[in-house]
């Protein structure tokens, strides 16, 4: 129900009755009382002390939009870094201006250094090889407004707090520069050397971490588990390689006839307009060195406004496809698709293709929001990772696995990124959005049939089919105190199955109306999942606090029973008990003794009234034989007690 609904409804009666009594005084009280019984109503869903302050202090809002005082901070970043391969040493300089929007005067500065993760005895999900394995970021030089200033090394700490000399009064900034060195990993995974002369720059750069309105600092230790939490920030960076090689990277190129001969800026411009792939530059013009700027260094520049992060790749031996495709049928706004791969990568040599695929049916189905930045670039790595505008992706053998693979992180666009989402601790918010979308996407590329397959397969069975505790978490678990099973379970497969879930509650129409009036409120800002919860409520105008404790806040799983039939003349009426908790659509399908079958598709709607048990009645006109539950990807964990038979 609308939060303005539920509040009419309730003052309606008050109303009523301080005129009754002619009482000012308690009318007023009783107005009070409205808007606690609303607060009261609103958060049946549990929340954690430090998210209940935030909405108490006005920047949260009940009815699922940010509140009125709302505010979050952003910083300026220039970057100069230089890399000379095949020596692994990068080297950096950095100018932020950071700006503190919040009410609160900051006497200390987060600065993440996740780089540290790659040093001895760094906090890790897992174990380290010694060529994942370096001296972690060194900081050579720091100042805060242009006075040098003393630095401690942070040992293996990927977050490190530094004192501000002057504080940062709320509306002031503050100006932080950095000189700074890391040897890239022989091993390469998000970032590292893909092979000796090809590297991949992520997470590479001393940033300000995230203050927020609800858990201030955050001091989450970077493990690769957890992702992404940053800031919208706008950067401007300029890459040092030596002459023949090619740099990718996150936003606009700004000099291409500068670091790019003219027969090959031409083709990257006409690429821009095209949807036929462009070969911008193959193996053999690559490697006879005639694709750059013959001059000892090329300086290339880019330029990304309010983007959370940025990453780089670097090679001069990967060769370079690209194309374009309008992602927004309204405006007719096209938004590139490049590719940089080894040329013996048969797979990625389809790569641009399967980015035009998926930017098209994302921006036009679902999500259905335009793809919001100007392109994305797929590099050949290991990692199968997503960066705002990059993705690096290993290659297969099996091309619809490549295309899906491609999919997945290009969805991330707007899973985390479009909606800065804390993904470090609420990564169902993106992982399980993008794992959704992941299948709604390969039901069109693959039929049903076969993705509905390839998902149970996937995401679904190996958590559904395992009783162990770990795998009973309740989805809203902070992901940071997590590991193994239960953080990639809660974050992908049975996130995704609850947002298909409430898919089939609500119909497709209403479940996208309120995806996009939530996606609209909070894109370029930071939701938590109970702005999320309540922002679906306030769209949908449905109290579906039901449906988000039964999915994210409890310990269930899919365990649905076929309890007893009685027939009838014209009906069957079939009793189902819900024995693990979830409340899942369900198909009942029915085999007539002629021969033939139908199917009788239940929404989670039957389990509003009684979660543990649901009656159905289905009209039948011939003779029934038996009657099986048939979940698709909402997979059972005990399918034995899913039929009956008639006798």
């Amino acid at each position: 129900m609308d939060a303005k609904i539920q509040f009419v409804a309730i003052i309606k009666p008050i109303i009523y009755v301080s005129t009754y009594r002619s009482s000012l005084t308690s009318f007023l009280l009783l107005v009070c009382l409205a808007f606690g019984a609303l607060e009261t109503q609103a958060q049946s869903l549990y929340m954690p002390r430090n998210v209940k302050k935030a909405y108490q202090k006005g920047t949260r809002s009940i009815d699922g939009k940010p509140g009125p005082k709302y505010w979050q901070n952003s910083a300026r970043y220039t970057i100069n870094i230089t890399a000379t391969p095949p020596n692994r040493t990068i080297r950096g300089t950095e100018d932020i201006t950071y700006v503190n929007n919040s009410p609160d005067t900051l006497r200390n500065l987060v600065i993440k250094l996740f780089l540290n993760s790659h040093k001895p005895g760094a906090a890790r999900q897992g174990a380290a090889s010694d060529n994942y394995l370096t001296s972690g970021i060194h900081i050579d030089k720091y100042t805060e407004n242009n006075t040098p200033k003393n630095w401690q090394e942070a040992g293996t700490a990927t977050a490190k707090r530094v004192a501000l000399t002057k504080p940062l009064l709320p509306r002031d900034s503050v100006k932080l520069s950095f000189d700074w060195h890391f040897d890239m990993s022989i091993e390469s995974g998000r970032e590292g050397a893909i092979d000796s002369t090809t590297f991949f720059l992520a997470y590479f750069y001393p940033r300000v971490a995230v203050y927020d309105d609800y858990y201030g600092w955050d001091l989450t230790t970077f493990t690769e588990a957890q992702e992404f939490y940053s800031d919208f920030n706008d950067y401007v960076v300029t890459v040092n390689v030596p002459k023949n090689y090619i740099v990718w990277g996150t936003g606009d190129l700004q000099n291409a006839s500068e670091v790019l001969q003219p027969t090959y800026a031409k083709r990257l411009s006409e690429s821009m307009q095209t949807d036929s792939v462009v070969h911008v530059a193959t193996l053999q013009e690559v490697t006879a060195g005639s694709v750059t700027q013959q001059q000892a260094t090329n300086t290339w520049r880019w330029k990304a406004n309010y983007v959370p992060d940025v990453a780089f790749c670097l090679s001069n031996h990967y060769v370079w496809d690209a194309s374009s495709v309008v992602v927004d049928k309204a405006t007719r706004r096209r938004s590139g698709v490049q590719a940089a791969f080894l040329d013996d990568a048969k797979d990625f040599h389809q790569m641009v293709k399967f980015g035009q695929h998926s930017l098209d049916w994302f921006s036009n189905n679902w999500p259905g929001i335009p793809y919001p930045y100007p392109k994305t670039t797929i590099v050949q790595g290991f990692a199968d990772m997503e960066y705002p505008m990059m993705v690096n992706d290993a290659t297969t053998q099996d091309l619809n696995f490549s295309r899906f693979v491609a999919e997945h992180e290009i969805a991330h666009t707007w899973f985390p990124f479009y909606m800065g989402i804390n993904e470090t601790r609420y990564g169902f918010m993106d992982e399980g959005w993008v794992t959704a979308l992941e299948y709604l996407i390969s039901q069109a590329d693959l039929g049903t049939g076969q993705a509905t397959k390839n998902f149970q397969q996937f995401r679904v069975a190996y958590w559904s089919q395992d009783p162990s505790a770990e795998e009973d978490l309740p989805i809203i678990t902070p992901a940071n105190v997590l590991s193994g099973a239960a953080l990639g379970n809660n974050e992908y497969g049975k996130a995704a199955i609850g947002y298909l879930a409430l898919k089939d509650l609500l119909g497709d129409a209403l479940f996208k109306k309120s995806m996009h009036e939530f996606m609209n409120r909070w894109h370029g800002k930071h939701p938590t999942p109970w702005d999320m919860f309540y922002s679906f409520n306030n769209a949908s105008g449905k109290n579906l606090n039901w449906f988000w404790n039964n999915w994210f806040f409890s310990n269930n799983y899919i365990d649905l029973a076929i309890q007893q039939v009685i027939p009838s003349a014209n009906q069957h009426t079939v009793t189902l008990q819900n024995l693990g908790g979830y409340v899942a659509p369900v198909d009942i399908v029915v085999q007539f003794t002629d021969g033939t079958k139908e199917t009788f598709h239940q929404t989670p709607a039957i389990w509003q009234a009684n979660q543990s048990q649901a009656v159905v009645k289905l009209p039948t006109k011939k003779k029934v034989q038996s009657m099986t539950l048939e979940g698709g990807v909402f997979m059972d964990a005990d399918g034995s007690n899913n039929s009956w038979k008639a006798k």
